[in-house]
């Protein structure tokens, strides 16, 4: 259960790999009309903005990514083809357009309520993926631009079991095709929550 308090800014006002490696295993707060879910985070991608080919954010600022170019610690939420939505974090500082995607994590808090989401399925694949995972928290659209340092916000960040260095594992991120060399995705080891790695379609 998610007891402690959220992230100040200064944990997002950071170099984005570094903010993304501090996530694991953080626990990921989401209160709406219909319930409250936590999770725990299990894998993360970043992008670092204007200079990587695979981030929204590489060929500038748009309508659909001017979170990304706002103060560290603000969700940025998007949505893509056509019928899901993704949860990304802002980090680094205000202007420059870094962000992690959170891809899946463990529900510990609000099962049910995940469950009345999700199509019927293991209770371990209700948050594997960036589109599972937005939809078990009842994120949308209208959550783009939330402050995830409020203490009353309706998503918020914060401490959980942190995982030991030797047991995050590093590997190219998924389903791009720009960058691909990059290993910024990161993920708990052997964890049954993270997902199964695509590489993009030729």
């Amino acid at each position: 259960m998610f007891v402690g308090a959220p992230f100040r800014r200064e944990f997002y006002a950071r170099p984005v790999l570094v903010v993304a490696r501090s996530m694991m295993g953080c626990h990921l707060v989401s209160d709406t009309e219909s319930g409250r879910v936590v999770v725990r985070v299990t894998e993360v991608e970043a992008y670092a903005g204007a200079d990587d080919g695979a981030s929204h954010a590489h060929r500038g600022q748009t309508a659909r990514n001017a979170a990304m170019f706002g103060p560290p610690g603000h969700a940025y939420v998007y949505f893509t083809y056509g019928m899901h939505w993704c949860l990304n974090v802002v980090a680094e500082a205000d202007q420059v357009p870094a962000a992690v995607l959170v891809r899946a994590g463990e529900v510990i808090e609000g099962v049910e309520t995940a469950r009345s989401r999700r199509i019927p399925g293991k209770d371990r694949d209700l948050a594997r993926g960036p589109a599972r995972l937005a939809q078990a928290l009842g994120i949308t659209g209208d959550i783009n631009g939330a402050d995830l340092t409020k203490a009353d916000g309706v998503l918020r960040l914060g401490a959980g079991s942190t995982p030991a260095d030797d047991q995050i594992s590093e590997g190219p991120r998924v389903g791009i095709r720009s960058a691909t060399e990059l290993p910024w995705r990161l993920w708990i080891t052997g964890d049954p929550t993270v997902s199964t790695f695509r590489p993009a379609a030729t």
